[in-house]
């Protein structure tokens, strides 16, 4: 079987950029996601499409087709009573830690430019854009989805969301 829209592609990955190794699902459970709906990176999403169980690849993915270009007026002052998890952290908070903020789409990932006492500067940019990235990719399994994933738009189950 073949990925196409509407299918879960289950795989292990290797991100880096660099050649400096960023992240790998391979000490964990593969990554499991649904096709055509926007779960995963364009520019990855693209280049899985019509790969099969079993088959290795590498990509590398221009800014623009991973987490987009860096954003110069993506900085912000923001309440530290925003953060997501712990606020009374804020006094180990430090410059170039990500950190999580409460926005009105859900937790977002940030990083630190200044920590003060009440408020912290960061850079709303992803943490990974304006980067060049390399993902080593093993497809582990693909399957069609079931009506319930594709009517949530995400796969569940192993590798993919919890309910």
């Amino acid at each position: 079987m073949h990925i196409t829209k509407d299918c879960v592609a289950t795989f292990h990955y290797r991100l880096s950029h660099n050649d400096q190794e960023l992240e790998s699902s391979y000490d964990d459970e593969p990554m499991a996601y649904l096709h055509g709906h926007g779960n995963i990176i364009s520019g990855l999403e693209k280049a899985l499409e019509g790969r099969a169980e079993g088959e290795a690849l590498s990509v590398t993915l221009e800014a623009k087709d991973a987490y987009g270009e860096r954003q110069t007026e993506a900085l912000q002052r923001v309440p530290i009573k925003h953060l997501a998890g712990n606020k009374k952290q804020n006094t180990k908070l430090r410059a170039g830690q990500v950190v999580s903020i409460n926005t009105e789409q859900g937790a977002r990932q940030v990083v630190v430019i200044k920590a003060g006492k009440f408020n912290v500067d960061v850079d709303t940019n992803h943490p990974l854009a304006g980067k060049t990235l390399t993902f080593e990719i093993e497809i582990k399994d693909v399957r069609d989805a079931s009506a319930e994933e594709i009517s949530h738009g995400h796969a569940h189950g192993l590798g993919g969301h919890q309910h």
